[in-house]
């Protein structure tokens, strides 16, 4: 995020204001943050992630959203826009407009640099705070490695992790099983040496 604007808005003048927008803006207690653009690989890693959850969840009630999908925690009141955003149950939206998501299922950020503090400390309590929420998932954007949180029928929740390329990540709330070597499919790690066709890379 950027520096808050300096006037505050209520939640009816930030909609209006961004629904006109040409650019996605956070809102938190009357502050509006603008949402900084992503790299080339937070992009790949982004819709290498939507592509195999779609295809792994077809034929299943469910549905995978980009980062122009809107989310609003009801609980603490913070209007956003996730990575990618998995819904398993019916649409529940904020109003008639139906643009803005209260009810989403498994929430995915792919990290970088300047957000990954916030994500893993602010905004995660936020995201925790949806009582429909079962799986919030971190992506690394420089190596390798994807974190699954997941509720607990108590109400905590567990990370299982997975850090290698010739790993699967289970989201086991919904059912799937994807390959970190998809996720990171076409993405480079200077570390690891050129990927090859199948995604794997060959170590230097």
């Amino acid at each position: 995020m950027s520096s808050a604007a300096k006037t505050k808005l209520t939640v009816e003048e930030y909609l209006a204001f961004e629904r006109a927008s040409e650019s996605k803006h956070e809102y938190y207690d009357g502050d509006v943050f603008a949402m900084t653009s992503g790299t080339p690989a937070h992009s790949l890693i982004a819709s290498n992630f939507i592509r195999e959850a779609g295809n792994a969840l077809k034929g299943r009630p469910c549905v995978v959203y980009t980062s122009d999908l809107r989310v609003k925690v009801n609980p603490s009141g913070l209007y956003t826009y996730p990575d990618v955003t998995i819904v398993c149950r019916e649409q529940l939206f904020d109003d008639e407009l139906r643009d803005t998501l209260v009810n989403p299922s498994v929430i995915v950020e792919v990290l970088s640099k300047s957000t990954a503090s916030y994500d893993r400390g602010p905004k995660s309590k936020h995201f925790r705070k949806v009582e429909s929420l079962q799986a919030l998932i971190f992506i690394e954007q420089e190596s390798p490695a994807v974190e699954v949180y997941r509720r607990q029928s108590d109400g905590n929740w567990i990370l299982s992790d997975a850090t290698e390329l010739t790993d699967s990540t289970a989201i086991e709330p919904i059912g799937i099983l994807i390959p970190l070597a998809e996720i990171y499919r076409n993405v480079s790690f200077p570390e690891l040496g050129p990927s090859n066709e199948t995604g794997l890379y060959n170590m230097q």
